[in-house]
């Protein structure tokens, strides 16, 4: 039977009187789990209809008010809103942790308490289970079909999951994956909302509501619902069709929360933990590290880019768009070097490209070649791309401008990360893409856009948000930009940028051009900074205010802190009580100097008892490497 110690009695008897009926009688019912800490609970209810609801707590408080589950099935006659049939519930418990290839942390808690709650709808017989999770990082809940060989495929018009946040909170809203962020209350968020969606509960507590395990599903967005009261719905980006002969699940729709913004970026680790373990067998070649891009598509370009990525130790060079002709072309053949004339017609006596010698000039070197390939290429040649990019010796691909959204581009992108898995290629796919921890069973893929960065040179403001909410969902491809004239905030500000942010793959100076301050103090910074880590934790932060992060690598730790563009600017309180006691770390402090924009290098002897007080400026930053002595 069912082990139920963490139920309280009234429940507890209901649950052990069902386990094995096949029908439930029309009376209301209710069913929890809560977190192995006792923190978080998730609580579904059948009512006498047949409607499913669920609610979330921690410590007692909501963080989702009742709220809707259920679909709208593309056939009229088959209802999956109401008319739910209990038929058994089933619980297990999970405490351990495990080892990613590369993160944000060197090893990763998991932790849950699960309960699945086995359904039918009584006028068709579907079976539907619903799966709930509790963590203490937070909970999650599915929806999974069991296999029945005896059905085809099941088309959903739509998911009637709803979101019903308590009164007076507020949601970040965003639209378009590469948008602006903006403090709204959860009523006022207009429909087609982006996910991750932080919520401020407006009692000192928060939660981020992300998407988990996408794979052969749409997209979730966020709409207001259409049962009013100021919930919000799931707005799927097309219809879904799963095929009930083999079963199948939705993602997970989950919630990190947290007592203050930094939780939700520390406690990310629950998106990846609602993914399956790594499905690679060896991954020895899947190897993160920095990157800069060459822009002149030559031979000459290309040794000068891995010239630097050596004396800066740098893993990578990326060949950008035009490689192979124009990118929008969709007969343009990425099976060879055909550059395009728009971006080298102006170069007076271009060079070329010698494609292999640049691979075999890196390889010498311990430099690796990424790829720039547009999804249109991706979409009608990957298949033979990929075991001829392996054969060249090219590191990795970075997809451009994938479609997503819909259940079939969805299903795409995934596929074509398995086969680049199959190749030893690793991915960096650009725009749109967003992560919902699929990089957990497939960590060739590195990082992704899917963010604001530096190709639409954002406020201080906009950098000092995306901690707390675009980055809880995973590693955002900001492509860091230092010195060009179009960035708005300070340098040092955007050396901090390498902390605060996480890519596996860190794009550097990616409109910069390194010839041209090659000797700049500063650099240092980016030499040593690693883009991978063993510790990370949020020590402050105002969502669009400021942001202190500190990561751990080895016995190194890095620091990076912004400030938003308020006019008074920050002066920070930074303890570095995170180190060991008893030892002395010089601190290479990079900070903004009296001069505007221009950065100050400087050095002091600290220890744990040690409290830093950055002065910080509107858009202001301090980038710290401490290093034991």
């Amino acid at each position: 039977g069912a082990r139920l110690p963490y139920m309280s009695a009234p429940v507890r008897l209901f649950a052990l009187l069902s386990l094995g009926l096949a029908y439930l009688s029309a009376s209301a019912a209710v069913w929890n789990v809560t977190s192995p800490d006792r923190q978080v609970e998730l609580v579904v209810s059948l009512d006498a209809q047949g409607a499913l609801r669920y609610r979330v707590t921690q410590r007692g408080q909501p963080v989702v008010l009742d709220s809707r589950l259920g679909f709208e099935a593309a056939d009229p006659a088959l209802n999956l809103l109401d008319g739910f049939e209990f038929v058994s519930t089933r619980e297990r418990e999970h405490v351990g942790e495990w080892t990613p290839v590369y993160g944000e942390r060197q090893s990763i808690p998991e932790r849950f308490r699960e309960r699945t709650l086995a359904l039918r709808a009584s006028k068709s017989g579907l079976r539907l289970d619903i799966v709930v999770r509790a963590y203490p990082e937070g909970a999650a809940l599915r929806y999974e079909f069991p296999a029945d060989a005896d059905r085809g495929p099941l088309k959903l018009a739509a998911e009637g999951t709803e979101f019903r946040f308590p009164a007076g909170a507020f949601g970040y809203e965003e639209h378009g994956t590469e948008g602006e962020y903006a403090r709204v209350p959860i009523a006022a968020i207009k429909k087609n909302c982006e996910r991750p969606l932080t919520v401020d509960l407006g009692d000192g507590r928060w939660t981020c509501l992300v998407e988990a395990a996408l794979e052969n599903y749409p997209r979730m967005l966020l709409s207001p619902s259409r049962f009013g009261s100021g919930a919000l719905a799931s707005a799927l980006s097309g219809p879904a069709t799963l095929d009930l002969r083999a079963g199948g699940a939705t993602p997970w729709r989950a919630f990190i929360v947290g007592d203050r913004p930094g939780d939700l970026l520390e406690r990310n680790h629950l998106v990846l933990n609602l993914n399956p373990p790594c499905a690679i067998a060896d991954t020895s070649w899947i190897k993160p590290g920095k990157a800069i891009r060459e822009v002149s598509l030559s031979t000459p370009g290309g040794r000068a880019c891995i010239d630097f990525a050596v004396t800066h130790g740098f893993r990578y060079i990326l060949y950008d768009a035009g490689w192979y002709g124009h990118e929008y072309d969709d007969e343009a053949d990425a099976r060879g070097v055909h550059l395009d004339p728009k971006r080298v017609g102006h170069i007076p006596n271009h060079p070329g490209l010698d494609l292999p010698a640049v691979i075999a000039y890196g390889r010498e070197r311990g430099v690796g070649v990424f790829l720039y390939v547009n999804r249109r290429a991706l979409e009608r040649q990957a298949a033979e791309l990929f075991p001829l990019y392996q054969s060249w010796g090219v590191a990795g691909v970075k997809f451009g401008f994938v479609n997503v959204g819909p259940q079939e581009w969805t299903t795409w992108v995934h596929h074509t990360v398995r086969l680049a898995a199959a190749h030893q290629l690793m991915v960096d796919i650009h725009d749109n893409y967003r992560p919902t921890g699929f990089t957990r069973a497939y960590p060739n893929l590195l990082t992704q856009e899917g963010v604001r960065g530096n190709e639409q040179m954002p406020t201080a403001t906009h950098n000092a948000t995306l901690p707390f909410t675009r980055l809880p969902a995973g590693p955002a491809d900001y492509t860091i930009c230092i010195y060009d004239k179009r960035v708005k905030p300070t340098r040092a500000h955007q050396l901090a940028l390498a902390v605060t942010g996480y890519s596996p793959l860190q794009l550097l100076y990616w409109y910069d051009r390194p010839a041209q301050f090659d000797r700049a103090p500063e650099l240092a910074f980016l030499d040593h900074v690693p883009t991978t880590w063993d510790d990370t934790r949020v020590l402050d932060g105002e969502v669009g205010a400021f942001a202190t992060v500190a990561r751990r690598s080895g016995r190194d730790w890095f620091i990076g802190s912004i400030t938003g563009d308020a006019p008074a600017g920050r002066t920070l309180a930074i303890p570095l009580r995170f180190l060991p006691a008893g030892t002395k770390f010089t601190a290479h402090i990079y900070e903004n100097d009296t001069v505007p924009r221009a950065t100050r290098v400087r050095t002091e002897v600290v220890d744990a008892t040690t409290v830093l007080r950055p002065a910080l400026p509107p858009a202001g930053g301090q980038a710290v490497w401490l290093t034991p002595q």
